[in-house]
């Protein structure tokens, strides 16, 4: 049963992989939600000058998170962030940034791998009769980690509305393609006659 579980995850993981691509080289959804920054060049040498070699992922406006928690913390935050811009800004040094190559490719597909041999162990638990079901259940799977954590991006740290959606949209359809994959091959043992 290990073995069939594992190729349905390799099948989920193939279909899931596919359709990603078709997403975001094909379909627009890789790119929803973006947008040139004004003054580029301009912006990027200001953000080399302030943080060098140093990459992160930065919140504007910063305060410590002890004097956050400490009396009229919450408050200073809330006015300091009324008075000014804020954001969240993924910096990367010159020469680090992520590039489609054959290992950024792997990790990816390592990664759907990983979670469609969870999802192909629920449902061989689940022992679902009927395609449509299995489908579902790894489709209600997708809906679940799309929401969680895109919606939060959304509601704390002001994702556009359309990112959002797309990134939603995406990942769903990505858990039904590799239901359908996963749900196809799981097929549940028929009993045995008398």
């Amino acid at each position: 049963m290990i073995a069939r579980i594992f190729v349905a995850g390799l099948l989920g993981a193939l279909a899931m992989f596919v359709w990603t691509f078709v997403a975001h080289m094909v379909l627009p959804l890789g790119s929803t939600g973006f947008s040139q920054l004004p003054n580029e060049a301009q912006a990027t040498s200001a953000m080399q000058a302030s943080a060098g070699d140093k990459g992160g992922l930065y919140i504007f406006p910063w305060i410590d998170p002890a004097a956050m928690k400490a009396k009229g913390g919450m408050a200073a935050y809330t006015a300091k962030a009324k008075a000014g811009p804020s954001g969240l800004l993924l910096y990367r040094p010159p020469g680090s940034a992520t590039t489609v190559d054959p290992a950024t490719l792997l990790q990816e597909f390592v990664k759907q791998l990983v979670v469609c041999v969870i999802a192909a162990f629920l449902v061989a638990e689940a022992k679902l009769a009927r395609l449509w079901e299995r489908v579902g259940f790894v489709a209600a799977i997708g809906a679940v980690a799309a929401l969680e954590t895109n919606a939060s991006y959304r509601i704390w740290y002001g994702f556009p509305v359309d990112f959002t959606a797309a990134a939603i949209l995406s990942a769903f359809v990505s858990y039904v393609v590799a239901g359908l994959a996963i749900g196809g091959w799981l097929k549940p043992p028929k009993p045995a006659t008398p």
